[in-house]
């Protein structure tokens, strides 16, 4: 068990080097520091999950590799939404153990609950699953953003997507948080919206990434 941990926190910092097009191993080994392991390299190359390069100089997740590195970036980016959203708490500890002990079918449990959130509180992309495959051909999702809600409309924050943390805390401090209830007054020339008593404009790109959930 401990082996198969060594070797998804490689996969992880696998995927994330290759979101931001980096594929030398030396990156590899900066970004884990103590935690690299050269023989879980070697491990992950002989199962077909990696691909050394250039004597060895570059590492690229295979189809295979990159298969399984999105299934745990996909948890543990829904376990920071869950854990924000949700339960309002430090949520970047609790994801880092989530992805190692979620089954698949739970994910996609968490996903659904949630309205298949796009993006992690972070910002990043969250992997889609087969669950948001279905609800794009089969029903609108109960989640929506603020920009379609109409005049006078009242909704619960599901989440907000964030590109940074001071964005994010900046929300927080506006009382713009999961599980807020808001109602939009205004649309044009910015969106306004009354929450907690306060009524506060937003320009269209900050309400685009404030997600509520839909109501009858």
């Amino acid at each position: 068990m401990k082996e198969k941990r060594r070797q998804e926190e490689h996969l992880e910092n696998l995927w994330y080097m290759k979101e931001k097009n980096q594929d030398s191993i030396d990156s590899l080994k900066d970004i884990m520091k103590s935690e690299f392991s050269m023989d879980i390299v070697d491990e992950l190359s002989a199962e077909g999950v990696v691909e050394l390069k250039n004597g060895g100089s570059t590492i690229s997740l295979t189809a295979k590799g990159k298969e399984n590195a999105q299934k745990l970036i996909r948890s543990h980016r829904l376990a920071e939404r869950m854990v924000y959203d949700i339960l309002g708490g430090e949520f970047e500890t609790g994801a880092c153990e989530f992805e190692h002990i979620i089954t698949p079918e739970l994910v996609d449990s968490i996903c659904t609950l949630l309205g298949h959130p796009r993006e992690c509180p972070h910002g990043m992309p969250i992997p889609e699953g087969k669950c948001c495959e279905v609800s794009a051909r089969t029903a609108d999702s109960s989640v929506i953003p603020l920009t379609e809600l109409k005049v006078r409309q009242t909704a619960r924050i599901a989440y907000i997507n964030c590109m940074t943390d001071q964005r994010l805390h900046r929300m927080d401090g506006l009382h713009i948080r999961p599980g807020t209830m808001i109602k939009l007054h205004q649309t044009y020339p910015t969106f306004v919206i009354e929450c907690e008593g306060t009524h506060i404009a937003l320009d269209t790109s900050v309400a685009s990434n404030i997600c509520v959930w839909k109501t009858p």
